[in-house]
């Protein structure tokens, strides 16, 4: 077997290992809560792929997140608007995904632990971001609701106190901390 096969075929079998885990991650992440937020380590696996694999596995582990996000996660959302919530959550998932592999193959040459460390911050950065966006665009009134009904005194509060603002600390945390810790004990075990 040539090495480039062998290399892909090596590429294949972490993707596969790193869907499970996401699978796995997002699905027990809803039944583990820090007070009012799910403790959400799914992000780590779509770094370790954008470290390992480059931007098609953390993407592919991206859209993996969105999916299981949509039949596990959303259902909140989706009995509001189905198509809103459709395009929000894959799109935050892809984008995450995406936007870790490419910061991580953009900063590598200079410096991978450098690199883990942006992608580890820029995937819950974009996750997010994406997800305040898909808010703003398809359930503003119902956020407003929701802020409302909690007492929270605006609805920029309660978006940042109550619906993403420690779940997004604890995914940076966790992300910034892990991630470059899990890709170095592969590097030394020469999985990467």
């Amino acid at each position: 077997m040539s090495e480039a096969r062998g290399n892909r075929s090596k590429i294949l079998v972490i993707t596969a290992l790193l869907t499970a885990i996401v699978v796995v991650l997002q699905y027990l992440g809803q039944f583990i809560r820090f007070g009012t937020f799910s403790i959400s380590l799914v992000l780590i696996p779509i770094v370790i792929g954008a470290a390992i694999g480059g931007p098609k596995v953390s993407t592919w582990l991206g859209l993996v997140f969105g999916g299981i996000v949509l039949a596990t996660d959303a259902g909140a959302f989706l009995a509001i608007n189905v198509v809103g919530t459709v395009v929000t959550v894959i799109v935050k998932g892809v984008a995450c995904g995406a936007v870790a592999g490419f910061a991580y193959k953009l900063i590598e040459k200079k410096n991978k632990y450098v690199a883990v460390v942006v992608a580890a911050i820029l995937c819950p950065l974009v996750n997010t971001g994406v997800f305040l966006l898909g808010c703003v665009a398809f359930f503003l009134d119902t956020i407003r609701e929701w802020g409302t009904a909690f007492g929270f005194g605006s609805t920029l509060e309660y978006v940042f106190l109550g619906l993403v603002g420690g779940n997004f600390l604890f995914e940076v945390a966790t992300n910034a901390i892990l991630s470059p810790i899990v890709v170095k004990l592969l590097s030394i075990l020469k999985v990467r």
